[in-house]
Formats: structure tokens, C-alpha cells, sequence
């Protein structure tokens, strides 16, 4: 009896997180529910949004996943110098300020951009970066990516047996496709196209930035403007319930959809599938150099663009840096905080519904709390005073699910380890914590960190819903490059993308040195 109330009381923390957690995220659902009051608040326009958002986020998917595979196959049979870099790198645009990113993507595909200079130049027509084709194109660049590194997860589970095999057999590339290539691809490109799916689905200031009028406007941007524009609560909660609905439609069939390809097990050897000479090297050559210079170029033109004219930037500018930096490391704090007593709890107790509590702000989007959040409290608190603290919390809420994959199977083999020994001496308390927890723990919880303090920094979705006269450094980007001031943009994009890197670095490499 003593046993089991101890277990209780050593356990509270992490149960007090999730039972918060829960409240949080299904309260403001709840709320969106009973403002939405049915669907009836819904316009002609508003299904158009909802067909153009699954629209652009299949298409988004589809051309992300088919781009990705001759890059991933190219990765995993190649060896060159800087390869493990560049793999690295293909990560960065995970943690990259989505707002910086369009400024790259305009400055290269925009009117007066490269693409559109050299088209010119040879008599063809201009690409407009604006509407459906440029939410499109943003979407590819930020799950090209993802899509490439699950894609070489795909290649590098297949066992070198069994490219051994086929070279002993003397299978021609065509039949190393058809044999090992294409069982694998069936089993992952349908998992990597549904969460391609899902990102796009609940993308915000992409469509924000890029997109707009009746063509080119998605579910998130629809409740934005019915909420900042209309002030429609009704309207935008019933497409919060749309969103809702969607996000989950495609987590079920993520669960179901994905298959094994079923190849066995492997000796693990170091060494990728046979690299073919001749036309195949000129062809991975090609994709690799692509891939790269598509993502890469964008970002060196801001850099190029930006960089002079940080020094002469206005000081609301900087106002705006140093709040958005407060914002992010106590988003950062929260999160690691949270994720930390939630990740131990889970390690000690094996309780799957505290693991599914962390995972529930992946059902709802920032925007759909946001204006849940924002019906729960408007009778006690004025806008300006919601904006700051409740972006605050929705960041470090929104990067739970990301900290708890990190650390939960770090804190189990803590648990596993050292759990008897700690438990033998009566280690305890904050003594425990010190000694014994946050030492073998910091690698994981930096990383974490890490990344909550860079998806916070570079947040521009909360904050858009409110009026605010104190805005972040995003929205102060968005600010200035809807008053058409690009070189101060470029500048403010330069300095976005140095503090987020910087806060990224400073937690994850802090972490590992601890």
C-alpha cells in the first residue's frame, strides 16, 4: 500500500503534465466546437479553401516524394567527400524560419529573381511565384528534404547481403530495381507522401506569404482571416473543426497504410548498394547537384542579399530580435521542462496514455489553439495582452512531440541502466536529478531544446491572430516585406535564420558538452 501511494506521488509530475496537456489541447478543441455550432457557418468560398488544401498538399506530396527518389538512390550508392555533410544539411531546412525561406524562394523564383531573369532573357514567359504554383513550390523545398532522408532510411534497411546476392547473380541495374528497389519503395513512399500530406495540410505561412485571393487559399489561411479580418468566430471555429478532421483523416491512415517490404535481417555492414558507372553516375551526379543548388540557392541569396544591410537596420527590428528571443528560450525552457517530467514518468511507469497525451498537439494545428485559447479567455484578457504568453505556450506545447521521440528512449535507458542502482543507494529528489538524470540525459533534452527554441523563433503563426503593437521578428519580417521594403527584409530574413541556427547550436551543442 505505502508502495503504490509512493509510486503515485513520485509519479505526480508527470501525470500533473499530461492530465494539463490534455486539458489544454481538447478545452480549446472544445471550445472550437461549441463556438463552431455545426458547419452551417460555412460558405461557398470556405469549401474551396478546404478542396485547394487537400489539393495542393497531395500534389505537394506526390512531386516531394517522386523528386526525392532518384536523390535518396543517388545518396545511398555514392560515396564522396562531404556526403555525411550534405546529409546533415538536407535536416537544416526542418529548423529554418518558414518566412526566411520564402524570402529565398522570392528573391531566386520572384519577379526579378534569376529564373525569371534567365527566362526573359531567352524569350519565354515569366513564372509568378504568387498563387498555387508558388505554395506549391515552397512546400517542395521544405519536404524535399524530409522526403530524401526517409526515402535513404528506406535504401540503408535493405541488407548489403542482398545486394552482394544480386551482384554475384549478375543483376543489371534494371533488375536490382525491379527486385530490391521497387519492394522497398512500395513499403515507404506511401508513409513518406502521408506525412509530406499532413505537414502541408496544416501549413500557415506559406499559404500566408504566397498564396491568398479566392484560388490559392488554404483551411489556415481561411481562419485567419475569418477570425482577423471578420472577426467570424463561428465561421473560424467550424473551419478549425474542418482542419481537425482533416489532420486526423490522415493520421489513421498513416497507421494503416504503411507495409513492410519484408527483407530480413542483415550482418549491418557498412556499405550501400552497387554503385553503377557509365550513364547511372552521370545521372546520381545530376540529381545530387539539383537537389542541392534547389535548396541551397535560396538561402545564399537572402545571405548574399541581407548581409550588408544588417548594421543599418531600424531599431524596432532589433526590439522585435530580442523579444522574439525571450519568447523562444522561455518556449525552450517550457518545453524541455515539460518534456522532461513527462519523458521520466512514461520511462518509470509504461502508462501509454501519458505517451498519447504528449502526442496530442499533433491533432490540431497553432492556429486552431490559438483561436480556441482565444474564445476561452476573451472575457478576462485583452489581446495585447494574449499575444505574447499564449505564443509562448502554443510553441512550447507544438514542440512536445518532436522532445518526447528524443527523449523517452533515452529516459527508458536511463531506467534500464542505472534505475536499480539509484533506487539501491536512495537516490532521490533533486540529488538524483543532478547527479544521475540530467548528466546522462543533457544530450537528448539539448537536442530537444534545440529545436523548440528554433521553431519558436521563427514562428509566424499565434502571433498573427492577434493585434499586436509588439510584434516578433517574423512578423516584423512579414511586416516589411508587405510594405514592399525588400532590402530590409532580406536583411531582417539574414538575421531570423542566424539567431534560430545560433539558439539550435547553442542548446544541442550544450547538451552534448554537459
Amino acid at each position: 500500500m505505502a508502495a503504490g501511494i509512493f509510486a503515485v506521488r513520485r509519479d505526480a509530475g508527470g501525470i500533473a503534465v499530461a492530465s494539463g496537456l490534455a486539458a489544454l489541447i481538447l478545452g480549446t478543441l472544445a471550445a472550437v466546437a461549441w463556438q463552431a455550432r455545426g458547419l452551417s457557418a460555412l460558405q461557398i468560398w470556405d469549401w474551396r479553401a478546404v478542396w485547394f488544401t487537400i489539393w495542393q498538399a497531395a500534389l505537394s506530396a506526390a512531386l516531394s516524394a517522386i523528386l526525392a527518389v532518384p536523390v535518396a538512390r543517388a545518396l545511398a550508392r555514392r560515396r564522396f567527400p562531404g556526403r555525411r555533410a550534405l546529409v546533415t544539411l538536407l535536416g537544416a531546412p526542418f529548423i529554418l524560419p518558414v518566412i526566411v525561406a520564402i524570402m529565398g524562394l522570392i528573391a531566386v523564383f520572384g519577379r526579378t529573381g534569376a529564373i525569371n531573369e534567365t527566362l526573359r532573357a531567352i524569350g519565354l514567359g515569366e513564372f509568378s511565384v504568387y498563387g498555387w504554383q508558388g505554395v506549391i513550390l515552397a512546400h517542395v523545398f521544405f519536404n524535399l528534404p524530409l522526403s530524401v532522408r526517409l526515402i535513404l532510411q528506406g535504401w540503408q534497411s535493405i541488407p548489403v547481403e542482398r545486394f552482394r546476392l544480386a551482384e554475384s547473380l549478375g543483376f543489371a541495374p534494371a533488375d536490382m530495381s525491379r527486385h530490391l528497389e521497387r519492394p522497398m519503395l512500395r513499403a515507404v513512399l506511401p508513409g513518406v507522401c502521408l506525412a509530406v500530406f499532413l505537414v502541408c495540410l496544416t501549413s500557415f505561412t506559406v499559404a500566408l506569404a504566397l498564396g491568398g485571393g479566392p484560388s490559392a487559399t488554404t483551411v489556415e489561411l481561411a481562419i485567419y482571416q475569418a477570425f482577423r479580418f471578420d472577426f467570424d468566430l463561428g465561421r473560424a471555429a467550424a473551419l478549425g473543426l474542418v482542419q481537425i478532421a482533416l489532420s486526423l483523416a490522415a493520421l489513421l491512415m498513416a497507421r494503416h497504410i504503411v507495409a513492410p517490404a519484408a527483407f530480413g535481417a542483415g550482418l549491418d555492414l557498412d556499405r550501400g548498394p552497387a554503385a553503377p558507372r557509365g550513364f547511372h553516375r552521370l545521372a546520381d551526379a545530376i540529381a545530387i547537384t539539383l537537389a542541392t543548388l534547389f535548396l541551397l540557392w535560396p538561402i545564399g541569396a537572402v545571405a548574399v542579399q541581407g548581409l550588408p544591410r544588417i548594421p543599418a537596420l531600424p531599431a524596432d527590428v532589433w526590439a522585435a530580435a530580442l523579444r522574439s528571443i525571450v519568447m523562444a528560450l522561455l518556449s525552450a525552457l517550457l518545453a524541455a521542462g515539460l518534456c522532461l517530467t513527462l519523458a521520466l514518468t512514461i520511462a518509470r511507469s509504461n502508462k501509454s496514455w501519458l505517451e498519447a497525451a504528449g502526442m496530442l498537439p499533433l491533432v490540431a494545428s497553432p492556429l486552431v489553439l490559438g483561436t480556441g485559447l482565444f474564445i476561452l479567455l476573451r472575457g478576462h484578457l485583452s489581446t495585447d495582452d494574449l499575444a505574447l504568453p499564449v505564443t509562448v505556450l502554443i510553441n512550447a506545447v507544438m514542440a512536445l512531440p518532436f522532445g518526447l521521440r528524443a527523449l523517452i528512449p533515452a529516459a527508458q535507458t536511463l531506467r534500464a541502466d542505472y534505475g536499480r542502482l539509484a533506487e539501491s543507494l536512495n537516490m532521490t529528489g533533486m540529488a538524483r536529478l543532478r547527479l544521475l538524470t540530467l548528466p546522462r540525459l543533457a544530450a537528448p533534452l539539448g537536442f530537444s531544446s534545440g529545436l523548440a527554441a528554433a521553431l519558436a523563433m521563427g514562428d509566424l503563426g499565434v502571433i498573427t491572430l492577434f493585434a499586436t503593437d509588439q510584434p516578433t521578428l517574423p512578423l516584423k519580417l512579414y511586416q516589411l516585406m508587405n510594405s514592399y521594403r525588400m532590402a530590409d527584409a532580406s536583411a531582417c530574413a539574414v538575421l531570423l535564420m542566424a539567431i534560430s541556427f545560433a539558439l539550435f547550436w547553442l542548446f544541442d551543442r550544450g547538451g552534448r558538452l554537459a
